[in-house]
């Protein structure tokens, strides 16, 4: 029998429920309230527009793993089809930095005239001459096409010189023929045997193997050591811009750190697998590649003075 005491508990149980249910309600609207109001107290991320012509892994990592954004950054990577794009979006003022390598910022200063200046390393060069598999040696490019992203810069002044070393004329007993980045140089000479020989550089040069392309030697093997890529900006820039680019080069910096702990290997490997588009095995040999010593990245970013006076 449903008494009046009964009817009572049952309402004043109601009662309680309801109002835990409003104070439940209350509570977490107060609490997205609070979220809101700090997201929105949170400054906006600088971005930094860069410019090159391969994803930097060391920015990649930075970006994604949070490291720019916990220095206020977010880094915007724009892949260009070849150095003169990218020098050009530089000295214009469509990027910020150029990563590339960095003789370019050389180029930029001697031949446009632009004030432009080197801020980091970063990598130094696995660069391998790969030729078409009928190539025996360097002598044998005699009067064959050979491909570089541009005449005058980076990897075709390394070539001239292998070349010079070796007793042929650039231009004279073989052709230079400009034709834009590494992958484009790699996807020319798997389709046209006419174009002898490229420097290539991982990931680029291992597919070139898988490719039946051969080797005729690192450059490391034919010329030394070289400063390869790294980080520069036009000097204006620097100076209006001197706290963000120093939180740039930071980031970078942490980013290659994470980039060479063993611990991450795995991660690595993914990360280059998914950046490459390759298969797992072959990125793990890239990955082999740019770790064996003495490796492809320079301690913390730095710029080897001494190795780019000879590379100039």
């Amino acid at each position: 029998m449903f008494d009046n005491s009964m009817l009572a508990a049952y309402l004043a149980g109601n009662f309680m429920s309801e109002k835990r249910t409003l104070i439940v309600v209350w509570t977490a609207a107060a609490a997205l309230a609070a979220c809101l109001a700090s997201f929105a107290q949170k400054p906006a991320l600088e971005k930094v527009r860069v410019v090159c012509l391969n994803r930097p892994l060391a920015l990649v990592v930075a970006q994604t793993r949070g490291f720019f954004a916990r220095r206020g950054i977010e880094a915007e990577l724009d892949v260009a089809p070849n150095s003169e794009t990218v020098r050009g979006n530089l000295a214009s003022g469509k990027a910020d930095v150029a990563f590339l390598a960095v003789d370019n910022s050389v180029a930029m200063v001697e031949l446009a005239g632009a004030d432009a200046v080197i801020v980091t390393g970063g990598e130094s060069s696995l660069n391998v001459l790969m030729a078409q598999p009928e190539i025996k040696s360097i002598a044998d490019l005699r009067g064959r096409t050979l491909l570089v992203d541009a005449p005058n810069t980076a990897y075709a002044l390394l070539l001239k010189k292998v070349l010079l070393l070796n007793g042929l004329q650039p231009g004279k007993d073989c052709e230079i023929k400009p034709i834009g980045s590494t992958p484009i140089r790699l996807k020319a000479m798997r389709e046209d045997k006419e174009y002898a020989a490229s420097i290539l550089n991982p990931p680029y040069s291992i597919l070139a193997r898988h490719a039946g392309l051969k080797s005729l030697g690192s450059i490391r093997t034919l010329l030394g050591a070289d400063q390869d890529r790294g980080s520069f900006v036009l000097r204006p820039w620097a100076r209006a811009h001197a706290d963000l680019l120093t939180r740039y080069i930071a980031g970078l910096i942490e980013g290659q750190r994470w980039l060479l702990a063993p611990a991450h290997k795995q991660q690595v490997i993914e990360l280059i697998a998914k950046e490459s588009k390759l298969e797992e095995p072959v990125a793990a040999e890239v990955y082999a590649a740019l770790m064996r010593p003495p490796g492809g990245y320079a301690k913390d970013a730095r710029f080897d003075v001494e190795v780019f006076r000879k590379t100039l």
